[in-house]
């Protein structure tokens, strides 16, 4: 177990658009989603009707797998429209918000008397246990077992991620309680990993009852997956839980305040994004709320909830993620450029190698979009992922395994170990322009299925 993480390999994705750190307007929203799909491995049954009043924290969905798992709203308000796809499958619930908020009562709690039973029945009740993730394959921690331990990563590296300093710096009471709290459900301690280059003057170094690891190097070294392989790899049944310091936040106020409160600084970024800053909002703002922060009305625009290497694209009528805390806005890259690759001399283009003269200009910014300059072709094998992915893993023999659904070969290639995100650079970098975060999560889905 190492205390002092120094990572090589990675890519930082040099993106215009950072928020300013800065509060430019407290969004109330009008429609909040609960969205199913934020929750892998959910088989959620519906426990409300259009037309019911709920308030913050009632009880809206159980998942059918483990009906002990209730998600609630994060606002008080009516249940304004089911929205089902093919099969009646159920995609949204959407909740229209009343103008005062009103939240169930759970009860101030001192954590110190609390046992472990006691921490995760509240958890459970409240609607917040989904706020721990599993893994392997980032499924809603199992309440039935104790992990190895748990681990936080106190920063993000990912492109244009927002800032957890500034946009928790009032919330670190809350943090500590909810680190007291879940230190209680596992023996192996907690695990913060925090930023080498600002730990001196990060609030989370001051952090108590936490095992604390200090990282450096560029993105993926932010993601906690990253984080995991080199302070204790996760081996064949073994089971560890993650949180991110903005559910850690929420859950802290659980404890304090007796309310489900979901509120959260918000990051608006991207190199569309007009007067990139912070917004005071809820989980499951509706995209529409922010549309004082873009312009789509000369050309496509392409909405995203998280960040732009591993965020999932929403659309303008979709909704912010229950997981997340930025919105990415990107111009959709339609065009074709004619002879694109025998242009060397291209200042505005950004290349992970030096494929092009921008790689004179290190700090250069670029308005980047999403286009993948170029079609899938034959899977070529090269070092390309290894060079991005610093894990003691063989991701390019991964990636081929989870693609023939081969069981042994996905175990033996470190599967248990990584989630899609973790491999989103080797997306980004590949000359196949395979989608490989799609590939991994299909691979996970083969895993659970035949597993289970």
């Amino acid at each position: 177990m190492s205390n002092n993480i120094v990572l090589k390999r990675g890519l930082d994705i040099p993106l215009n658009g950072t928020a300013d750190q800065k509060t430019s307007k407290k969004i109330v929203p009008n429609i909040v989603a609960l969205t199913p799909s934020d929750f892998k491995g959910l088989v959620p049954r519906l426990l409300v009707r259009e037309g019911d009043k709920v308030l913050a924290g009632s009880p809206i969905i159980a998942n059918k797998l483990c009906t002990d798992i209730l998600f609630t709203s994060p606002v008080s308000g009516t249940i304004s429209q089911i929205v089902r796809g093919e099969k009646r499958k159920l995609l949204e619930v959407r909740i229209q918000a009343d103008a005062n908020q009103e939240y169930v009562n759970f009860g101030t709690q001192d954590v110190s008397k609390m046992n472990a039973a006691e921490i995760k029945d509240l958890l459970l009740k409240s609607g917040l246990w989904p706020a721990i993730i599993q893994r392997p394959y980032g499924v809603i921690a199992d309440p039935n077992v104790e992990p190895k331990a748990i681990f936080v990563s106190a920063f993000s590296t990912a492109p244009l991620a927002a800032s957890n300093e500034f946009a928790l710096k009032d919330e670190f009471e809350n943090i500590q309680t909810a680190i007291n709290a879940l230190s209680k459900l596992t023996n192996g301690g907690v695990h913060l990993s925090i930023k080498d280059s600002s730990y001196s003057g990060s609030p989370f170094h001051k952090l108590e009852n936490v095992i604390q690891h200090r990282v450096s190097g560029p993105h993926p070294a932010g993601n906690v997956g990253i984080q995991i392989s080199h302070i204790s790899p996760i081996m064949k049944d073994e089971i560890v839980w993650t949180v991110s310091p903005t559910m850690l936040a929420a859950i802290g106020k659980l404890f304090t305040t007796g309310k489900y409160d979901l509120s959260r600084k918000v990051a608006i970024t991207g190199p569309k994004a007009i007067n990139p800053s912070y917004i005071d909002t809820v989980a499951g703002v509706s995209i529409k709320d922010l549309s004082q922060y873009y312009d789509n009305s000369k050309e496509e625009l392409r909405f995203i909830s998280g960040d732009a290497l591993a965020g999932k694209n929403v659309g303008e009528d979709g909704f912010l993620s229950f997981y997340d805390n930025q919105i990415t806005i990107l111009s959709e890259g339609r065009d074709r450029e004619l002879f694109g690759w025998a242009k060397p001399f291209r200042f505005a283009k950004f290349s992970s190698t030096r494929s092009y003269f921008s790689w004179l200009f290190p700090k250069k910014k670029y308005n980047l979009n999403t286009n993948t300059n170029g079609g899938p072709r034959a899977f070529m094998m090269s070092d390309v992922y290894e060079k991005v992915l610093p894990m003691d893993i063989f991701p390019i023999f991964l990636v081929k395994a989870c693609l023939s659904g081969n069981i042994d070969d996905m175990e033996k290639y470190g599967i248990y170990e990584v989630l899609p995100e973790d491999l989103a650079l080797c997306e980004y970098v590949d000359p196949s322009k395979n989608d490989i975060q799609d590939i991994i999560s299909k691979g996970i889905d083969n895993m659970i299925k035949e597993l289970s």
